[in-house]
């Protein structure tokens, strides 16, 4: 039978989580993290134990059981669709981007059994499963996310997954704020990118595929361009640009936030403004994928959900930083501000095994040294009448043996090992022989 956990358990699990990412040890055994050899780190073992922190990660689940298979016939995100919406709310809503964000693609490598499993090649992970993201190009705060799932079954998450639905879903939180939006070739059009500066009061800044009809003929032939050199095309609210940076390369951009065609002074390879700013935010999902893997909290599973579920702690640790940067004024490093944090999730419940009678010595005096803990005046102790008892002043420490017999001649405490059986009569009489010899 096991014990029913709490909310200052749960809290625990996942600081001991955020603690594992920063040692780096999210993928190492748990053997090693636990084990007592005096190479493991000692906190682990004074949080919770091994299996409880096995029993814990194995059992967690995300949604109702008992209503998960009906919600499966109309969402194939149902196992972690309430979570997943609650973070991103949260997300929205706990923070304000900047004038410039990026959209762009994650991969969180996952190779386990998923029906909407994705394979992209240029990612690091190769298999996993996709999440598109929107984030801020200077701070990279994630403020929005949707996960790919391919085709929903009829319902109220069945959507359009072409990409420039995807855009205008994504921007919903800052959509007619004047906001620029940088993005690659997959999302991005020149239709999009005309309907949202008309209809969403957003500009874009985004390369674009050599396929799109609305290209000119002129802008695709490159044979007969030097290197480096730089073609403008000019709309009414649209600004295109051919560079070639090399032979038989054409790097085709778009903009509706750059008025005039400008080469960057300050560029030895004369690229246009454009690309630099380009090239200054395309890369702001890769960061967040970067920072992500540095202190990761994923472990090896075949759940998909709680691939998933790794995922938004790692962002949530990213965005966490950036709220306590902007609201205190004080910089952290991404380290000691995922150490404070596993600390600070961790501690209450070890201040409440404190209070558990059957803890083990050495485990109460470790926590008494990680935590600095002290009693206070006010304080009064609840206590059983077994912590009143003395120890046995015949055993040895490591049995902490405790009992409520003393001996009638010297009043020490003796457990039932050190005691002799005696009868009153013969007890009275060695009274008697010392009492004579003494006089």
């Amino acid at each position: 039978m096991v014990r029913e956990t709490s909310k200052s358990e749960i809290n625990a699990l996942f600081g001991l989580l955020y603690l594992a990412g920063v040692l780096r040890s999210h993928h190492l055994n748990l053997d090693d993290l636990w084990s007592n050899d005096g190479l493991s780190p000692e906190y682990f073992r004074a949080v919770m134990p091994k299996a409880r922190f096995y029993i814990l990660l194995r059992a967690m689940r995300f949604d109702d059981i008992g209503t998960r298979a009906q919600r499966k016939q109309f969402d194939k995100l149902a196992a972690i669709r309430s979570v997943f919406e609650d973070f991103v709310l949260r997300c929205e809503n706990c923070y304000t981007v900047g004038a410039n964000v990026t959209i762009d693609e994650m991969l969180e490598g996952f190779r386990g059994r998923c029906s909407f499993r994705q394979y992209i090649p240029s990612k690091p992970n190769k298999y996993g499963i996709k999440i598109q993201a929107l984030v801020d190009s200077r701070t990279f705060y994630t403020s929005k996310m949707e996960v790919y799932v391919g085709t929903q079954p009829d319902g109220p998450y069945k959507c359009d997954n072409n990409p420039a639905s995807v855009v205008k879903r994504l921007i919903a939180p800052i959509t007619k704020t004047g906001r620029n939006i940088t993005m690659d070739n997959w999302y991005n059009s020149i239709p999009l990118a005309i309907d949202l500066l008309k209809n969403h009061n957003t500009t874009v800044v985004g390369t674009l595929r050599k396929n799109k009809r609305e290209i000119p003929l002129c802008f695709l032939e490159t044979k007969k361009r030097q290197l480096n050199s730089t073609m403008f095309g000019y709309d009414k609210d649209i600004l295109l640009t051919s560079y070639v940076p090399k032979k038989n390369k054409n790097v085709l951009l778009i903009s509706t936030m750059h008025e005039q065609g400008v080469i960057d002074p300050e560029s030895e390879e004369r690229k246009p403004e454009v690309i630099t700013y380009y090239n200054s935010t395309k890369g702001g999902v890769d960061c967040v994928d970067e920072m992500k893997g540095e202190y990761s909290v994923a472990r090896i599973s075949c759940r998909w959900p709680l691939t998933i579920f790794f995922s938004l702690m790692n962002i949530g640790g990213i965005n966490s930083q950036i709220i306590f940067r902007e609201n205190t004024g004080i910089y952290l490093s991404r380290r000691e501000f995922l150490k404070t944090l596993g600390k600070e999730l961790t501690k209450p419940f070890m201040l409440e095994r404190l209070q558990m009678p059957t803890l083990r010595t050495s485990i109460r005096q470790r926590i008494i040294k990680l935590t600095g803990y002290t009693k206070t005046e006010n304080e009064v102790p609840e206590r059983s009448n077994t912590e009143h008892r003395p120890k046995c002043v015949f055993c040895p420490k490591r049995k902490n043996r405790k009992t409520m017999t003393k001996c009638v001649k010297c009043s020490v405490p003796i457990c039932k090992e050190h005691t002799m059986s005696t009868c009153v009569s013969c007890c009275n009489d060695h009274n008697e022989t010392n009492t004579t010899e003494s006089e």
